[in-house]
């Protein structure tokens, strides 16, 4: 069946796919600038003749940066910080979202949880108290402390449990008179109904987990274990001193500090673009599904 749409109805759909496109294009122009930059030579982007496409094409900065053992080994640490975050994340999550879900009269105490957890979402101690206490665990330096502070995210259990609460009371009821108990009906029929919510979930939690850099510094007392962005931020800034102490004549007359800073901009930026692509089709639809509540 053929659905027919009014002029105004499709004037109002061309002007909107426009004014995305637009938009969308906004958004993609300075990261190819970034990346223009970095495959330039230092002169062209002194000159400020780098626009959109590489001026004297060079690789001289990403050589500069991927030799630099500073800079992989906090990318390692990044990455163990992603996939140690995920993984206690996801699964806290889950675990806060699935009895939160339930209402009242199934969970004794309901409400007084939830605004427990909202509570943590409007005020929290402050620095002081939070490093403190990381202090006294015994956790700086440690991988830990970029995790179990934000162990369980509560915007994010808000959003799944929902999700959860739009699921059909009848499959779960099924399962309990079959025998079923609550660990088996949340494994194996809430969460495989919930790929659309934890697959955005899952691309919130890696993007947070990747981009922090302000905990890295906090909990850190040396260097050598910052996160990537924590080292990009005591980096980039001192980039001339690295730059002059290179013994290596050649890459320091053709690498910058500003190609130098966008290389690894760039670099820092390729695994979230990497990953989004394959989440995006979830996104819109476990946002949606996960923030009404009929």
């Amino acid at each position: 069946m053929l659905e027919y749409y009014s002029m105004p109805r499709k004037i109002f759909a061309v002007c909107n796919y426009v004014f995305l496109s637009l938009l969308g294009i906004l958004c993609v122009l300075p990261l190819i600038h970034l990346l223009a930059m970095s495959l330039s030579s230092s002169n062209a982007v002194a000159t400020g003749s780098v626009t959109f496409w590489p001026v004297e094409f060079s690789l001289k900065s990403y050589s500069f940066i991927l030799g630099m053992p500073d800079f992989l080994r906090s990318m390692g640490i990044s990455g163990i910080r992603v996939a140690l975050g995920l993984l206690v994340n996801m699964s806290l999550t889950i675990l806060v979202a699935y009895p939160l879900s339930k209402d009242s009269a199934r969970l004794k105490g309901r409400t007084l949880y939830a605004w427990i957890f909202v509570f943590t979402m409007l005020f929290s101690g402050g620095i002081i108290p939070l490093y403190m206490t990381i202090r006294n665990l015994g956790l700086l330096d440690s991988i830990w402390a970029l995790i179990l502070p934000h162990a369980v995210p509560v915007y994010n259990t808000v959003i799944l449990l929902n999700f959860f609460r739009n699921l059909p009371v009848e499959l779960e009821e099924a399962a309990l008179i079959d025998g079923a108990g609550h660990w088996t009906v949340m494994a194996r029929i809430y969460v495989p109904l919930s790929k659309a919510s934890l697959a955005t979930l899952t691309l919130f939690t890696v993007v947070t987990h990747w981009n922090a850099w302000f905990d890295g510094i906090l909990f850190m007392n040396s260097t050598v274990n910052y996160p990537l962005q924590s080292y990009l931020y005591t980096v980039i800034v001192g980039m001339d001193t690295l730059l002059k102490n290179s013994t290596d004549l050649e890459i320091m007359d053709l690498t910058s500090d500003r190609t130098a800073r966008a290389a690894q901009v760039f670099l820092a930026a390729i695994p979230v673009l990497i990953l989004y692509p394959f989440l995006q089709r979830y996104f819109t639809k476990g946002i949606v599904m996960g923030s009404v509540k009929e």
